[in-house]
């Protein structure tokens, strides 16, 4: 399988299907991609989903399947897509998608509006949770681990990575963070990885054999 990172929560996995998840606005270069399969939309918060950007995206992949969570729907009004929720399970261009967690964002705080979330389980290997840190039920080989958001600490994100133990990790959600706490976040979750767990921090646009 190979892995691009084009910032923050946006990733383009080959495997070999080309799927896109999270072409949001604090992603850069994702939109000049062409011949993909399917396009995984977790929620609608601008860092997740560039609606703009989607629509340009998709013209030179109007074969594209996009699935996005319900709270999506609004946003995505006139647009060919699919919505789903946790406990579906799709089979889509060969593509086997669990939709994993509780199906609510985790909590920035009481007082703002709750935000649905998907996090999705691909082919049974490969987990990108979205913008909450929920429990999936058997073994992960590949996780796409939040490094940093205001909704998390990283403490959780350290402990969701021990509980998921996968065999390799991908820090994901940085964006918000200024380089120097890129680099500490990162080094924390390789320096307290499970036994057994490979902590990869990918260059941005650049492909990563896992």
């Amino acid at each position: 399988m190979r892995l691009t990172h084009y910032g923050h929560a946006c990733v383009l996995l080959e495997l070999p299907q080309r799927v896109l998840i999270d072409p949001g606005g604090y992603s850069i270069g994702f939109e000049h991609l062409t011949g993909l399969d399917l396009v995984l939309i977790t929620h609608s918060h601008a860092d997740h989903l560039d609606v703009d950007r989607l629509r340009y995206l998709l013209e030179s992949s109007p074969q594209a399947t996009v699935v996005h969570s319900p709270g999506a729907a609004h946003v995505l009004a006139g647009m060919n897509t699919t919505v789903a929720e946790p406990g579906d399970e799709l089979s889509i261009a060969g593509v086997g998608i669990t939709v994993t967690g509780s199906g609510v964002h985790a909590c920035i705080h009481p007082d703002l509006a709750v935000s649905d979330n998907n996090g999705y389980l691909l082919n049974g290997a490969v987990l990108h949770p979205g913008d909450a840190l929920d429990p999936v039920d058997g073994p992960v080989d590949v996780l796409l681990v939040p490094a940093g958001g205001p909704w998390m600490k990283i403490r959780e994100g350290i402990d969701y990575l021990r509980a998921v133990s996968p065999r390799v990790a991908v820090p994901i959600h940085q964006a918000g963070l200024a380089p120097v706490h890129q680099r500490l976040h990162q080094q924390l979750l390789a320096n307290l990885a499970p036994r057994g767990t490979k902590v990869v921090v990918v260059d941005h646009a650049v492909p990563q054999e896992l």
